[in-house]
Formats: C-alpha cells, structure tokens, sequence
C-alpha cells in the first residue's frame, strides 16, 4: 500500500475543504453603500460569506431589490428574512403616519428613523445563522463617525452583544466565540466610499434613501445627504 499522502487526488479537495472550515461569515445586508462595502471588505478578507437581509415592511424595502442584485453579481447565498412590521413601531421607516425628517443632518437628537432594536434583533438572527451553518463571524456595517446618531451603531453596543453571544451560544461555550466584524465603525462617509472604490464596489447597485419616490432616492433624508456627502468629498462616481 503506497502511505504517500501527495499522491491521493482526493487530498487537494480536503485541504481545501478543512482550510475553508471555520472561515465562514455572516454578512447583515441592506443593499446600501454601506452594508454593500461591507460584504466586500469580508471577501476581501477571505471569507466565504453568507447574505442576510430583511424585510420588515420598511417604508425603503426598495433596498432589498439592490441587496438581491448584489448578491447574485457575487454568486454567494443570500437568505432575506420576512419579519411582521408590527414588530418595529414608533419610527417613520416603518409607519407612514410618522413623516421622515429632511435636510436635518447634524442634529443632536436620535431622529424617528431610529428603529427600537432593530440591530439588536439582525444580529440575534445572523448569530442563530452563524452558529447553524458553523460560520466563525458576523459582518455588520454600522458607523459611529457620519451617522444619525443610533445608539445601536455605538462601539459599546457591539462589544456588549459579542459578550452576549459568547455567553449564550454553544460556540461561546466551548472555546470558539463568534466575533462581530465592524469595518467601517470607525470611518467617515468619504472614507467608505474610498474603502469602497479600492474594493471594487458597484456603487450603482447600492440605494441609500430612507423615503424613496417612485422608486428614486428622494436627496433630502439623513441617507441621501449621508451618501452625497461622500461621494462628493471624495470625487468617486456613483456609477
């Protein structure tokens, strides 16, 4: 019997399969520049990556026909996951009685787009995901630095919940904790959409707008100024 393991056609296929293991990701996807630059930075940063978005009869749910673009041009699984709208009261993303605030970026009060824990039940859902299908991290693309002020997007938040999870998961408990991946906490607008123009991002199957009309981004929203601002401090093209 030949014992010389460099000959076996199949020992290719394993070492590729057991260096794969492990390198798992889930990708929290919104269909925006965010989100969008954010799934790009975790295959970037070699992992083998698994959407999830959701729908929960937001006002802008038009995203979730970009989020669905994007992962079809990548070819990777995309689970979108239909929550009941009833969930998610007291915001203008998801009452219409509540009218969504224009040109008021750069106030100090969280606005009514804030939605009550909506992070906080995203990244429950991408942990069950995560830990079911043997992934190692959570991708999620939230900002401290050019946002609407949503405590959810906090540094603190994300620390806590990763403390959570490895208290409350079997992963956790046995040595491997899933980590939260947070790429763009730190980054401006201007710094995103160039993190995203070196990672190859096509910006024009991205939508960014809280009250879109008629299926075109209304410019006046947190979102939309948020987005411009960037692409203009920094010259890159939208398209």
């Amino acid at each position: 019997m030949n014992s010389d393991k460099s000959k076996n056609p199949n020992r290719k296929k394993s070492d590729s399969k057991m260096k794969n293991s492990g390198n798992k990701a889930i990708v929290l996807l919104s269909g925006g520049l965010d989100s969008t630059t954010c799934l790009y930075q975790a295959i970037a940063d070699g992992k083998e990556v698994r959407a999830l978005s959701f729908d929960y009869g937001q006002r802008h749910r038009i995203e979730l026909s970009f989020a669905k673009k994007i992962t079809r041009k990548l070819g990777i699984p995309h689970t979108i996951q239909k929550l009941k709208p009833e969930l998610f009261l007291g915001s203008s993303l998801t009452q219409k009685s509540i009218k969504v605030p224009k040109n008021s970026l750069g106030k100090d009060e969280i606005p009514n787009t804030y939605v009550p824990g909506r992070n906080i039940l995203f990244l429950s859902f991408a942990t069950s995901l995560a830990e079911g299908t043997g992934s190692d991290s959570i991708y999620i693309g939230v900002n401290a630095m050019d946002y609407s002020g949503y405590p959810d997007c906090r540094p603190e938040f994300i620390k806590m919940f990763e403390m959570a999870i490895q208290l409350g998961t079997k992963k956790g408990s046995q040595g491997s904790p899933l980590k939260i991946i947070t790429p763009l906490q730190n980054l401006t607008k201007k710094e995103i959409v160039l993190l995203g123009s070196k990672l190859n991002v096509p910006f024009h199957l991205t939508f960014s707008c809280y009250d879109p009309q008629n299926g075109k981004a209304c410019g006046k929203c947190d979102a939309c100024l948020l987005r411009k601002k960037g692409f203009q401090e920094t010259g890159v093209s939208e398209k």
